[in-house]
This record gives C-alpha cells, structure tokens and sequence, in this order.
C-alpha cells in the first residue's frame, strides 16, 4: 500500500501560499479570480500561460538581478525599499500585482496600477556618485520592465511545463505591454524582436555597483528562508543564475560555468518546477500558480 502524500502536499502548498501571499491571500485570491466582470485579458492570451507557470518563481529571481544592473534602478531599490527587512512582503505585494493585472477584474487592475504609479511618485533620490533619479522616470520604467518581460518569458520557456511558440512569444510581449503602458512606459516594445533591440539598447547604461552585489550576495546566498527549504531555494538560485546572459556575470560577481548551466543548473531548474507544481493546486483555466498563490 502506498504512502498517502496528500497531507504533505497540502501541509507545504499552505505555507508556500501563506509566504508568497501573506495573510490576507485567501481574500486576494477569492477578489481575484471571483470579482465578476471584464479583464485585462482573455482566458486564451499567454500571459496567462505564463504567469500560471511555476517557472514564474525563477523568473522574478533572474529579473531582480538583471534589474540590478541599472545604477538608478538599484539606487531606488536600495534607498526606499525594504527588500531586506521584508523580503516576503515585498514578495507578496509584486505577487499580488502580477495576479491582480493578469487575472483580476479591469477595475482592480486598473486600481492596482494607480497605486505603484503613487508609489513611483514619492521615490527620488541621488545616487553615491550625485546622480539624481525618480522612479517615475519613463526610461528607469521601461528598464524595469524589460528586464521583468525577458526574464519571465525566457524562465518560462526554459522551464515552463508549456512553452509558447514564436506568435504566442510575440502575444506575450505585447500582452505586457498593455501593463506597461498603464505604469507609464512610453511605447514599450511590442514583440520578442523589439524587446530585444530594446534591451541591447540600455546595455551601455548598465554596470554592476557594490549594492547591486550585495543585492545579489544577500538574493543567492543569504535570503530569510527556513532551514527545511534552503535546498529548493538553492535550486531556483542556481536556475535564474544559469538563465542570465553570460555579459551579467561578471558585473554582479557570478560564476559563469558553461557546462553546468546547460546540465546541472538546467535539471534543478526543471525538478524545483516540477516539485512546485506537485505542490501547488492545479488552477482553473486561465488562473495561475503565482495568481493562485495571491
């Protein structure tokens, strides 16, 4: 007779829920997936393949890092947010936002936006070397957000249970760009081809700085994460690490092993997934794990 795994599996998927969707998750989920009324987007569009996808939890780790490499987008993050003394609700806000404009009702969405763009509103500063920046700045945005797209997009088709194909690549791009919009990037890119050159286009204003290392150091190596789960961490670090573009590693201070990020960081990547979508309940069409755990 085989050992009945369900009361673990239940046990773990809880408190990954309660960690990725604080406490009021339950509420956020049943706002979510139950307000009536149109949504940003249909049941058929790949954002919500995507974003239903456990590879989504690689994803945002290999985007926090590339963020990084923006002098001003790290000097944002390291003088107004709290990502070290509350990592997990930092976590669960973005989680929320995700789940919310993906998922959520057009009047949430919409919601949700206006108050990241009040929060951009009040977060400026100068850099160490006396540069001035503003989160609400249109170009630090749209760097922000094709770091998020690449990273989500890449992550999924590396690991996502579902690949898309090049049309739905292009859907996905573009599906984001109606986000993107919304927060105030100006004509943010639109296919797979176009986030590319836009990409490339920032790299000469990239670099890596001792708070985008320590940002890294303290994501990779020293995150607030129980004992228990320190080993399924290590495989979604070794994953996003191995998903980066080989140009970052040395800016940020990562080793770049060619072989064992096509091998060994390849197979935890996809067993991390699988585990997580053993864990976590299988959501309706169209919802996700990562909506489904806000």
């Amino acid at each position: 007779m085989g050992m009945d795994t369900e009361p673990l599996r239940r046990y773990v998927a809880d408190a990954l829920f309660t960690r990725v969707a604080g406490p009021d998750g339950e509420v956020h989920r049943a706002r979510i997936h139950g307000t009536p009324g149109p949504r940003w987007f249909g049941s058929d569009r790949p954002i919500r393949r995507v974003h239903g996808d456990a590879a989504m939890f690689i994803g945002g780790l290999r985007a926090l890092l590339l963020q990084s490499l923006h002098p001003l987008a790290m000097a944002a993050v390291a003088g107004h947010s709290n990502y070290r003394d509350d990592p997990w609700g930092r976590l669960q806000r973005t989680s929320v936002f995700l789940a919310t404009t993906t998922f959520g009702n057009a009047v949430d969405a919409q919601n949700a936006v206006d108050r990241v763009r009040a929060i951009h509103d009040r977060i400026k500063g100068v850099t160490a070397d006396g540069v001035p920046y503003r989160a609400s700045d249109p170009h630090l945005l749209g760097w922000v957000h094709v770091a998020e797209v690449d990273s989500f997009l890449r992550c999924h088709q590396r690991y996502g249970a579902d690949p898309l194909n090049a049309r739905e690549r292009d859907g996905y791009v573009a599906d984001m760009a109606h986000v993107a919009t919304a927060l105030g990037v100006p004509d943010p890119p639109t296919t797979t081809a176009g986030l590319n050159a836009r990409l490339a286009a920032y790299r000469p204003e990239l670099r890596g700085t001792p708070a985008a290392r320590d940002a890294a150091r303290f994501l990779l190596l020293t995150p607030p994460v129980p004992m228990l789960v320190r080993a399924p961490y290590a495989a979604l670090a070794v994953a996003s690490v191995a998903s980066l573009p080989a140009w970052t590693r040395l800016p940020l201070r990562l080793p770049f092993l060619p072989v064992f990020d096509h091998t060994a960081a390849r197979l935890a990547g996809r067993g991390i997934t699988r585990a997580l979508r053993w864990v976590l309940p299988a959501p309706p069409r169209g919802a996700s794990e990562v909506g489904h755990a806000a």
